[in-house]
């Protein structure tokens, strides 16, 4: 079995993979709103979020679905969107404004590049009309964990703006602080840090702002919030949803509060990937960002000298283990490893002596 050090999908625990060989469901029965509705439940209480302030969302999709299903749903016609850059997820939201004509301002970074709050701060006296700030919380181009924070601080000063969070890498291992940071919603996956598998997404939405759009014309058919709220809130699906992979996210969110939720996966992560970054060290593979700038959940380091990210990539995946290219042109550059999934530390161990082996050659 291949170890995947790559930021999703992940390696599965047993009793994941085996909770998708459960008996076929139709999803118009009383048995699948049961399980919906337990999902629900749990995403909501990964944070201790009150049902009746919150909601959580989910639907049949990639981590760019929610991301998708956020963004159109939540900003008002009237509105402006303000969309902070610093690596390629981004300027993903970027891109879905555009196609779907969401008048928006971009605050563009270099990839990895720490978030210009002075400039945020221009950006939000001057455009008067901006509601809502998206912003990726765990930048995985690089690894950079964005202080949102800070960010929301300076959203404070300007008529309370709201975030809208894109946490496909960072819900369910790092800190999210909803009530404190303004979040109006926030988009995530399940086979990321929560480690179900592909094919179900979810936004968690502070119930004030759907009921705020609710007179709003829909922008999509197939990821409005509103009506997928709406329908779930009253024991129903408006589409088919992905029974199996439904049936591996609720075993994933029992495992995970088993396990003592969000907190101990990071500490579990930042453990594995502290080790990497040590063992790293002592071979001379640098890492991109400094320790306090990364996530726990991802990072990246630069090539060792005179290897290609071909030739490391080939290299372990002969050895059971397959790492993560950098994007767009930092691929000649850097590679990045992450710790999601059910990976142990022998495991980890394990891969550092593959690399030192491929380092003698």
């Amino acid at each position: 079995m291949n170890i995947l050090l790559n930021p999703g999908p992940v390696v599965l625990s047993k009793r994941v993979r085996e909770a998708l060989l459960k008996p076929d469901l139709c999803h118009r029965e009383l048995e699948f709103i049961e399980l919906q509705n337990k999902i629900r439940n749990n995403l909501l209480n990964i944070y201790k979020l009150p049902a009746e302030k919150w909601a959580a969302v989910v639907f049949t999709g990639s981590g760019t679905s929610a991301m998708e299903s956020m963004i159109t749903s939540l900003v008002p016609i009237h509105t402006k969107l303000l969309i902070i850059e610093n690596g390629v997820y981004g300027e993903r939201l970027t891109k879905i404004a555009k196609i779907h004509d969401i008048d928006h301002v971009v605050l563009h970074h270099e990839w990895g590049e720490e978030i210009n709050l002075t400039n945020l701060n221009n950006e939000l006296q001057y455009h008067k009309e901006i509601s809502h700030i998206a912003v990726v919380h765990h930048e995985t181009t690089t690894g950079c964990l964005n202080n949102i924070e800070k960010i929301a601080n300076i959203c404070k000063k300007h008529k309370n703006i709201s975030l809208l969070v894109d946490a496909v890498s960072s819900f369910g291992a790092e800190e999210l602080k909803f009530e404190k940071w303004n979040i109006a919603a926030c988009a995530s996956t399940a086979n990321k840090c929560l480690h179900g598998v592909p094919g179900v997404s979810f936004v968690i939405t502070n119930r004030n702002a759907i009921s705020s759009m609710a007179a709003t014309s829909a922008r999509t058919l197939y990821l409005n919030l509103i009506d997928y709220l709406d329908a779930q809130d009253n024991n129903k699906t408006p589409f088919t949803q992905s029974i199996q992979t439904f049936y591996a996210l609720d075993e994933a969110l029992e495992e995970l509060i088993e396990l003592g939720g969000w907190e101990n996966r990071q500490k579990k992560y930042r453990s594995l990937m502290d080790l990497v970054r040590r063992e790293f060290e002592n071979l001379k593979i640098n890492p991109c960002l400094n320790r306090d700038k990364s996530s726990c959940v991802l990072n990246s380091f630069y090539l060792p000298e005179g290897i290609s990210y071909q030739k490391l990539h080939d290299e372990l995946k002969k050895e059971g283990f397959i790492i993560y290219a950098g994007q767009g042109g930092l691929k000649k550059s850097f590679f990045r490893i992450s710790c999601m999934g059910d990976i142990l530390e022998d495991d980890i161990k394990r891969f550092i002596l593959v690399i030192k082996k491929i380092l003698k050659n």
